[in-house]
């Protein structure tokens, strides 16, 4: 893998940077790799050469082989919509912990 350095980014751009990265539940390297690979991929994806010659940007590894990351208000409808009944409940955590302690 190679790395890379950006100098001398305002810092401006930087805040806008971080602030997306927080939104998007990743560090800041890891919101920069993302939006790395979009602008990559983009243009294979579309059946053109992205900004790497065809070849190259065809043999990167997709989004999908990626961590996706997604917001907890998206996580918590599609479990709502998977489970319309909610999820089956079972004893407190506290109960547990109490009922631990003491059999001790």
């Amino acid at each position: 893998m190679s790395n890379l350095s950006i100098k001398d980014v305002p810092e401006a751009w930087a805040e806008v940077l971080r602030q997306r990265a927080a939104r998007n539940h990743r560090s800041l390297q890891g919101e920069l790799m993302a939006i790395l690979e979009r602008a990559v991929t983009e243009g294979a994806d579309a059946g053109g050469p992205g900004l790497l010659a065809s070849g190259t940007a065809r043999a990167l590894p997709s989004s999908s082989s990626r961590q996706a990351w997604k917001p907890v208000e998206q996580v918590a409808a599609e479990l709502r919509a998977r489970f319309p009944q909610g999820l089956p409940t079972g004893p407190s955590s506290i109960d547990l912990i109490r009922q631990d302690r003491d059999a001790r």
